[in-house]
C-alpha cells in the first residue's frame, strides 16, 4: 500500500514538472543580432581593444614587436620581471594576466627586514608606463613578530625601471 501511494505521489510530482517545462515554452522564436561579412560587432564604446578572438585579435592579426604568441602581455618586459626579482621566490606567475608575486624575501645582511614584490605588466606594447611594481617591507618588532614598515616609494620605481633598463636590453638583442 505505501509502495503505491508512493509510486503515485513521483506520477504527479514527475507530470507537475512536466507541465511547468512544457508551459514555459513559448513560440516565439529567438532573435540575434545579425552581421554582415567582415563587420565587426558594435562596442560599447569609442575606445580601441584588443582582444584573443575574433580578426582583431591575436589569431587574426600578425603580431606587433614583443607579443609571445602564448602570453598576453609583452614578452620583454614579462622575461625583464621574472629576471629581474629572480632571487626572490615566486609564489604566483601569470603569463596571460601579467602577474607576478614574490613570496617574502630576507636580505642575508638585514635579517629583520623582509620585501615582497608584485609586478602587474599592464600594457602588451614595451612602454614606461607598461610595468607596475608594489612593494611591502616588514620587520620585527621588540617581540619577534612581523610588522608592516612603510616602504620608500623611490624603491618600487627604481625595480621598474631596472625592468624596463632589462625589457630593452631582451629587445635590443632580438633584434641582432
Amino acid at each position: 500500500m505505501m509502495r503505491k501511494n508512493l509510486a503515485g505521489a513521483v506520477a504527479v510530482v514527475a507530470a507537475f514538472i512536466g507541465a511547468v517545462v512544457l508551459s514555459a515554452c513559448d513560440k516565439s522564436e529567438a532573435v540575434y543580432p545579425t552581421y554582415e561579412k567582415g563587420q565587426n560587432a558594435p562596442r560599447m564604446s569609442n575606445e580601441k581593444r584588443e582582444t584573443v578572438f575574433g580578426p582583431e585579435g591575436l589569431f587574426g592579426k600578425s603580431k606587433q614587436e614583443g607579443e609571445g604568441g602564448g602570453i598576453g602581455v609583452n614578452a620583454f618586459l614579462w622575461r625583464a620581471s621574472l629576471d629581474t626579482i629572480s632571487f626572490m621566490p615566486i609564489t604566483t606567475a601569470d603569463a596571460f594576466g601579467g602577474t607576478i608575486i614574490s613570496d617574502w624575501y630576507q636580505l642575508p645582511e638585514t635579517p629583520n627586514e623582509r620585501y615582497k614584490v608584485n609586478v602587474f605588466i599592464l600594457d602588451r606594447t614595451l612602454r614606461a608606463d607598461g610595468v607596475k611594481v608594489s612593494l611591502f617591507k616588514q620587520a620585527r618588532d621588540s617581540m619577534g613578530n612581523w610588522v608592516d614598515v612603510k616602504v620608500d616609494p623611490r624603491m618600487a620605481s627604481d625595480l621598474e625601471n631596472s625592468i624596463l633598463t632589462r625589457a630593452r636590453q631582451l629587445r635590443i638583442v632580438s633584434t641582432e
